[in-house]
């Protein structure tokens, strides 16, 4: 049987008999506003880009916990910031777009939302990444962090950061003067649920986190005719094939076995009837790595077989296949020493090694990464996980995450509870400690 990385039981996440706990003590006593607020978010979902809703309830609550409020940044972003004192400027971000994806988790607050995306087309919106545990857990920690202010010193900004799902939100808010117009941050924090982890855990890695995003468009032309005269056209769609079947030996073969990277070929659009061989044919990739180095190969890579197999099949040079990055790169996540170390141990700490684990890299993508890029020299970064899977249904699969929903699926619905909370203790400690920083 396939085996999660994580053999968690529920044994390890009961909380041993321990001194009064203020922080853990407020938390669950917030919590029946807090899921009141994410049964909203979630009914009430919003594209990426058109998170007007989900930022002005954001920004209603930190209005109220006594931050200075402005929203509008980056399009849709909110900054809230709170000025305590001397010390370190700490940024905490949460994300606050939707999926297009209609919603099949048959919860009582389920999201009938209907909307039209960037193309035009009409889809039902779902929180089917996590977001709505994100904005909730950023509106716990804010009421916290003003109610503690006697702990901390310097100065807090809370992000609220559109369009993460389409890998441009966080870049829109350094556009719109996020590092000049509001307290430059020398630490920036962020959490993401998890579908493959019992709720209530916490998972981070060391180092690259999340992977470089390149969205690549490649057109394969050819020379159109019959379908029953094959010799009198040159045919696109068996040239995409081929570069489709050549493009597998990127990783396979040019990349060091000891890196990672992935060429993944999501579309093939070619042709419109039996007997007609068409001008050209369209791929669709996704290119994913960790390191410059290795998305260079890749991208070259790409580029000279769409080329090279395109001259073997005897195209003309001005029927070479055309490419095209779209939207630009999402960078790769790399969580920075000592911040890293140092937050998790205060994890460890707070809710015992057992729920604190060490994992992995993903190659999924964050833009989250854009925040400590645009001064990695004088920024630390970390984002860490939380998990959202209901115990019963983790103990149900054995731990098996192929068994379980993933995030991007509609009938992902994490524990809101477990989630909610341990997210907004985890990212109050993470503040907390990163303002003891020097």
């Amino acid at each position: 049987m396939k085996k999660s990385l994580f053999a968690f039981t529920a044994l390890s996440l009961v909380a041993t008999p321990a001194l009064a706990d203020p922080l853990g003590d407020a938390v669950k006593a917030d919590m029946p506003s807090l899921l009141t607020i994410y049964r909203d978010l979630h009914a009430n979902p919003e594209l990426s880009g058109e998170e007007v809703k989900s930022a002005a309830k954001m920004a209603a609550e930190a209005k109220k916990a006594g931050f200075e409020v402005t929203t509008g940044v980056g399009k849709t972003g909110v900054v809230a910031v709170m000025k305590n004192g001397p010390g370190p400027v700490v940024l905490l971000r949460a994300d606050m777009d939707a999926l297009p994806l209609v919603e099949q988790t048959g919860i009582p607050y389920a999201s009938k939302v209907k909307a039209a995306t960037r193309e035009g087309a009409e889809t039902g919106v779902m929180h089917a990444c996590g977001h709505d545990t994100h904005m909730t857990a950023w509106i716990g920690t804010a009421r916290r962090m003003a109610a503690m202010k006697s702990q901390w010193s310097g100065t807090l900004v809370m992000v609220g950061q559109p369009a993460e799902e389409i890998g441009t939100g966080a870049k829109w808010m350094l556009d719109d003067g996020l590092y000049t117009r509001f307290p430059k941050p020398s630490m920036v924090i962020a959490f993401h649920d998890s579908a493959s982890m019992p709720a209530g855990t916490i998972g981070y890695a060391d180092g690259y986190t999340m992977a470089n995003v390149d969205t690549v468009d490649l057109t394969i032309k050819g020379l159109g005719g019959h379908g029953a005269y094959p010799h009198l056209a040159k045919d696109p769609i068996v040239l995409a094939a081929r570069i489709v079947t050549a493009l597998q030996t990127l990783v396979a073969r040019e990349v060091d076995p000891l890196e990672s990277g992935v060429v993944t070929v999501g579309s093939f659009i070619g042709g419109t009837k039996h007997n007609i061989i068409p001008d050209e044919a369209k791929l669709q990739l996704t290119v994913r790595s960790y390191t410059p180095e290795v998305r260079k190969i890749l991208l070259d890579g790409i580029a000279r077989i769409a080329k090279g197999e395109a001259i073997a099949a005897g195209m003309p040079e001005d029927r070479m296949p055309e490419m095209k990055l779209k939207d630009g790169i999402t960078p790769a996540t790399f969580n920075t020493q000592p911040l890293t170390g140092t937050i998790t141990s205060a994890f460890a700490d707070r809710f015992g090694k057992d729920r604190v684990k060490l994992l992995r890299a993903q190659m999924g993508g964050e833009d989250f990464s854009q925040f400590y890029l645009a001064d990695k020299e004088n920024i630390q970064s970390l984002l860490f996980w939380v998990g959202g899977v209901p115990q019963g249904k983790w103990d149900a699969a054995g731990g098996d995450i192929s068994k379980l929903p993933s995030i991007h699926s509609p009938f992902w619905a994490p524990d809101p509870q477990v989630t909610i909370e341990t997210a907004t203790e985890a990212m109050v400690t993470a503040a907390l400690t990163a303002f003891k920083q020097k």
